[in-house]
């Protein structure tokens, strides 16, 4: 198997710093019952390495990890990229909440994305939520969230440090309906326009995959669709990330988040 292919299959190994400390806030903040395990370093860069590492010989007692030392040739066939600086987790697996989990708080900010099809652009989509105050996730059972490092890398620690809920999309809208929740569906085929309409909170924003986009049965539980209007004749769908990172920002544009 290509190393590229790898992305696509699940992964619980963290790379670098920024990954690892998300897993670690997530952890501290109760948001994650996911478990660090090893801390894995490069031998030959202990010394650039020397704070990190005497950090983790501090904490390893408090979350039960034990630090392992490696060459720069073992941690690359564990890895995908190259930019984790010598440093790498091993952690078990995180729950995803279920959907009576949710907190329906007042003035709340949720997405539920449809159809992503690359951990990479699922976690860009997640870096631009968590920076725009997004609440939390909801997913479908079959999800992103197993290629855990690839998300994690992609969102800069994003993924670990938003709340995730998991169940069926149709359930999930109709309850969100029912908690007074305006259901915000991105969609061409309609007259509303990104930045001209109003997207007052509490929202559930829902978007769609590049290929498949959003299915029927959601469209037709929509409060609002919004399309984004693009500056010259342009056939094809924007990428889902780039469309959640508009959609997100003019959410949090007008609700001053």
């Amino acid at each position: 198997m290509q190393k590229e292919d790898l992305k696509f299959q699940s992964s619980l190994i963290f790379e670098g710093m920024t990954s690892i400390r998300a897993v670690i806030r997530a952890i501290d903040e109760g948001r994650s019952d996911r478990q660090l395990q090893e801390i894995i370093f490069d031998k030959d860069k202990m010394r650039k390495n020397a704070k990190e590492l005497g950090y983790f010989k501090a904490v390893s007692s408090k979350y039960g990890f034990s630090l392992v030392e490696s060459t720069a040739e073992s941690m690359d066939e564990l890895t995908l990229g190259s930019s984790h600086g010598g440093i790498i987790a091993r952690t078990t697996a995180r729950t995803l909440l279920p959907l009576d989990g949710i907190n329906f708080a007042a003035g709340g900010f949720y997405v539920m994305i449809q159809g992503i099809e690359d951990p990479y652009n699922f976690g860009y989509a997640l870096r631009s939520l968590y920076a725009c105050g997004c609440d939390g996730i909801i997913l479908p059972e079959r999800n992103w969230m197993s290629a855990a490092g690839v998300v994690c890398r992609a969102s800069a620690g994003a993924s670990e440090l938003l709340d995730a809920y998991v169940g069926d999309a149709e359930q999930a809208v109709k309850l969100f309906k029912a908690n007074g929740y305006n259901i915000v569906c991105a969609e061409e085929k309609t007259d509303n326009v990104l930045g001209e309409c109003p997207l007052p909170l509490p929202i559930l924003l829902v978007i769609g995959g590049e290929k498949r986009g959003i299915s029927r049965s959601i469209l037709d539980l929509a409060d609002t669709l919004v399309k984004i209007n693009y500056a010259r004749e342009f056939k094809a769908s924007l990428s889902a990330a780039s469309a959640t990172t508009m959609f997100a920002f003019e959410i949090m544009r007008q609700n001053k988040r």
